[in-house]
């Protein structure tokens, strides 16, 4: 059930490249749930890791998310630079959005550079700066012809995680 939840949460960012997130031509890699948290480990840590006891494993490879007590999952932004990789629908903000991105505001159409061609409503999407630099990923809150209409104050991603983060939450990323 958990990873059934998972899996469709992440395919909402990056549908099917899920698939190449496990099968890597480098090394596999699989994702682990431990303490309600999922990982993402190459297949030679997952063989170092069964060998300690479980109680003395903190952590290991890539926080992707947690799993909160009512059984939702939520992506934490440790996992930006995969999504980021792989993700079918992409938006990207002026350099006058960026702080206000980074300090946990959704992003309004005055804000809005560019976004993916047919990105439907409520889709899972990638902020990128016009640098292309990942800032954070959220929920397109309008689609792809909705936006053109809008005006400048409407809200256009719904803001989830931003690496401003980092910043304000490091005691609980992991």
């Amino acid at each position: 059930e958990e990873l059934k939840i998972f899996f469709e949460k992440l395919s909402k960012y990056i549908g099917r490249g899920v698939k190449e997130l496990i099968q890597r031509p480098d090394a596999p890699h699989c994702f682990r749930l431990h303490r309600d948290r999922v990982y993402y480990v190459g297949d030679s840590q997952v063989k170092v890791a069964a060998a300690l006891p479980r109680e003395q494993l903190m952590s290991m490879g890539c926080v992707f998310g947690k799993f909160t007590k009512t059984k939702k999952f939520k992506l934490h932004i440790t996992c930006l630079d995969y999504v980021a990789q792989h993700a079918q629908h992409k938006v990207w903000i002026k350099a006058s959005a960026e702080q206000s991105f980074l300090y946990g505001n959704h992003v309004l159409k005055a804000g809005l550079g560019r976004i993916t061609e047919d990105t439907p409503q409520y889709q899972g999407v990638v902020v990128l700066s016009m640098a292309d630099v990942p800032l954070g990923f959220g929920i397109c809150a309008k689609s792809t012809a909705e936006c053109r209409k809008l005006d400048p104050q409407s809200i256009v991603v719904l803001h989830q995680a931003d690496i401003g983060e980092y910043l304000r939450d490091e005691d609980s990323l992991c």
